[in-house]
């Protein structure tokens, strides 16, 4: 087994990087914030409206287990400015789209270089460094993210309201290609073996979860019983099951199925996938509850959203921090969980159409405390248990997983307020104004939908915080730690 050689530069490139962490999820939170804007700019509404940001993570979701394990065949940085090239290409053609199928085409475009950035970077700096070195590098790393989260909501409230929402796309479109410019930093790595490309694997598992997501998001959306939403589901299904039985025969597999049978390893799986439940939806339509029921403008909206995304900022350095000082990594996971369920149950009560920042203090700030304790320390916990030549697969892994979650809140959520709305009002055509924001005549309505989906969020985000307590407790003696991978060497330079 050859020695790991360091690169030479690793605090440049975890600042390209961190760049990188930076803008990306300032962009993701901020969209949510313009589509009131667009819907009315473009003329949509609905399904169509909400694939603005839903296409997005779909496409994320389907890829990011892909870009990670690329990135240990073929070099990590080369599929890093690869995803930055193409997140860049979409997210400009989205500020000059000029119809709603355009923008949401280069929206899922942009989501799937977004994948090869999250993955890509992960894995890099897991590489870079190892033990207290790498969990206060996922500590800078969860406060840049959450800096982006911050600012993301308020700074697209802003643009909007002073020069439209195709400024926006446009500002990030132009970071993107600073990010490019900023890869020259990164040192090049990846796994010394290289077997050719598991192509049924990659081919099985991308169509697979395209086709369920999609299936999943059309159901919530337009109804169960099309076939233009049974078939995608039974192809995905079916795809999913021969991708299982690919990777359990191959030598080379894209996705090492042992990954998920370690229960601790799974266990930070699930704590990140359930912190998702507690935050994405919030986040993604609570704006458009607060302009729509609320009155508020795109910046109030953004503004008034910096009560959950603050902590987001502050609170991945203060965990880096405890855990360094001994505090178990598995209480701060537990806390986020609670935390979340009551900012969400606590949010139920507190929102009404004239609730104002006062009111909703307390349920936002909770809820942003979560996010911030577990980001950034969840993917290092998690990393730790797994051998350096599968850091792209687990990275790749982790943010599939947290990127399917939010693809399936997003659509659950929106569905259900849908659902809900529609039984209040017996009017799918008013439903769906009302959802997306232009509805305030009912708002009675939209707030009791709201209150009783926080309700369930809540209670199950309980059940999320005893489980997660259960699958994170420390391994016994009878469980060993993973072995080494189908691919044996570590990783080596690529571009000496």
């Amino acid at each position: 087994m050859t020695s790991p050689r360091r690169p030479s530069r690793p605090t440049l490139a975890l600042l390209a990087i961190l760049f990188a962490y930076f803008t990306f999820p300032m962009a993701m939170t901020g969209t949510s914030v313009a589509l009131p804007e667009i819907g009315r700019d473009l003329g949509a509404s609905g399904a169509a409206l909400q694939w603005v940001v839903t296409g997005y993570v779909l496409a994320a979701s389907s890829v990011m287990l892909v870009a990670g394990s690329l990135g240990d065949l073929f070099g990590r940085r080369r599929v890093f400015a690869a995803g930055v090239a193409l997140y860049a290409a979409g997210t400009l053609a989205a500020a000059a789209g000029q119809s709603i199928l355009v923008l949401d085409i280069a929206r899922t475009v942009a989501g799937v270089g977004a994948a090869a950035v999250m993955a890509g970077g992960v894995a890099i700096l897991a590489t870079l460094h190892e033990g207290p070195a790498r969990a206060r590098v996922f500590a800078a790393v969860g406060t840049t993210a959450g800096i982006g989260i911050a600012i993301g909501p308020t700074l697209s409230g802003a643009l909007v309201g002073a020069f439209g929402w195709r400024a926006s796309f446009l500002l990030f479109g132009v970071a993107a290609l600073l990010v490019l410019a900023l890869t020259a930093l990164i040192p090049e790595s990846r796994a010394a073996d290289r077997p050719k490309v598991d192509r049924p694997g990659v081919l099985t598992f991308i169509a697979g979860l395209a086709l369920l997501m999609f299936a999943v998001t059309q159901g919530a959306q337009s109804g169960w019983g099309s076939l233009a939403v049974l078939g995608p589901l039974g192809a995905g299904v079916a795809l999913l099951v021969v991708f299982v039985a690919v990777e359990r025969r191959s030598g080379h597999p894209v996705l090492d199925l042992s990954l998920i049978r370690d229960r601790l390893f799974s266990g930070w799986l699930f704590a990140a996938m359930s912190i998702s439940l507690g935050s994405i939806g919030v986040l993604v339509f609570l704006p458009t509850y607060l302009q729509g029921t609320g009155g508020l403008s795109a910046s109030g909206a953004g503004t008034l959203m910096l009560l959950m995304t603050v902590p987001v900022f502050a609170l991945p350095s203060v965990s880096g921090l405890l855990v360094a000082r001994g505090v178990p990594a598995r209480r701060l996971a537990v806390t986020a969980l609670l935390l979340s369920a009551v900012g969400n149950l606590s949010l139920a009560l507190a929102l009404a159409p004239d609730a104002g920042a006062a009111r909703l203090a307390v349920p936002l700030l909770l809820i942003g405390a979560a996010n911030g304790l577990g980001l950034g320390q969840i993917d290092a916990q998690a990393l730790s248990t797994v051998p350096a030549e599968r850091m792209g697969m687990a990275s790749g892994l982790l943010s599939t997983g947290r990127s399917v979650a939010g693809t399936l809140v997003l659509a659950g959520f929106g569905a259900a307020l849908m659902t809900l709305v529609e039984t209040e009002l017996g009017d799918r055509g008013a439903a769906d104004l009302v959802v997306t924001g232009r509805g305030a005549e009912v708002a009675g309505e939209f707030t009791g939908a709201w209150q009783t989906l926080l309700g369930a969020i809540g209670a199950a985000l309980l059940i999320a915080a005893v489980l997660a307590h259960r699958l994170l407790r420390p391994r016994t003696a009878r469980e060993a730690p993973l072995p080494p991978g189908p691919r044996p060497a570590e990783r080596v330079p690529a571009d000496r």
